[in-house]
């Protein structure tokens, strides 16, 4: 590994030894002498999870060992010691592609005005198929979360949005809260339409946590991000104003058409009600 790697991949674990071999290991697989791995061990209470991080240490992977704070805290603790000029989060029981990071640096290093770069993924475990992500849609993003947490993006936008906030009222869509504010200050976000991570699908994986608490964390992101949804709010009321205002001048542009069909109408009927009266007249002299 170089002294100042490039990417900082960031693994919080809260009882995932079983998984997080395999998420190192693809990590790994991408050759990329510009990266480094972190693992922080949030507060795991099985046997197997602590054991597996020891092994990581020992063939030299960096390692934080906290008590539990949730995943928020887990990151931003990963981030805060991170070198890496663009950072991954990575999940314990995720796994990235070996073309992964390579294709989204290069992304960020050509555009000073990309913040993030993400991909469609690939479902794993209970689940299979692909996962079509899709491009960037701001009024998308604010109705739901949509982009996984497996993007590249700056670190500065890290500093910029304050960290990841642990404040949410449930884990699982701190991502939302996250990507929002990326936005807010700016930043484009770059879509990539191959799938370049495995999204390991459980049935009882965190975001099942927030199923039913749906308007709960709404409420959290709106209040929070009031001035976004406001913009967006007139936004959307300009755009209706503007195709209402489309649509009258159509409908008058139309109705004044049908006046003038009317009005030639008219027109040839007495004209050649006219020209008939002439014939008429001339076949009865």
């Amino acid at each position: 590994m170089s002294q100042t790697p490039k990417v900082s991949v960031i693994i919080p674990c809260f009882n995932h030894g079983e998984f997080l071999p395999e998420a190192v290991a693809s990590v790994r697989a991408t050759k990329c002498e510009d990266v480094e791995i972190i693992v922080v061990d949030d507060g795991s209470t099985d046997e197997r999870t602590p054991r597996e991080i020891d092994a990581l240490e020992t063939a030299g992977i960096r390692v934080i060992r906290q008590e539990n704070k949730g995943l928020a805290a887990a990151r931003n603790a990963a981030i805060a010691v991170a070198r890496g000029e663009y950072i991954f989060p990575l999940d314990a029981d995720d796994r990235i592609r070996p073309q992964c990071i390579d294709r989204e640096v290069a992304i960020l290093d050509a555009s000073p005005q990309t913040g993030v770069v993400y991909s469609d993924g690939e479902f794993f475990g209970v689940r299979s198929g692909r996962w079509e992500i899709g491009p960037f849609d701001a009024e998308h993003l604010l109705q739901w979360n949509y982009i996984a947490c497996c993007a590249l993006f700056r670190r500065s936008i890290w500093e910029q949005n304050g960290g990841y906030d642990g404040t949410m009222p449930v884990q699982g869509l701190e991502d939302w809260d996250f990507w929002i504010s990326t936005y807010d200050h700016g930043w484009k976000f770059h879509y990539i339409p191959e799938p370049l991570f495995d999204y390991r699908t459980k049935n009882d994986s965190m975001i099942t946590r927030t199923y039913g608490m749906e308007p709960k964390i709404a409420k959290f992101v709106a209040q929070k991000h009031g001035h976004t949804y406001r913009e967006a709010w007139l936004q959307s009321i300009q755009q209706r104003e503007s195709l209402n205002a489309t649509l009258e001048t159509e409908r008058e542009s139309e109705r004044q058409r049908l006046e003038s069909l009317k009005f030639t109408s008219r027109n040839l009927h007495r004209l050649l009600k006219a020209r008939l009266k002439q014939r008429f007249r001339g076949n009865g002299s």
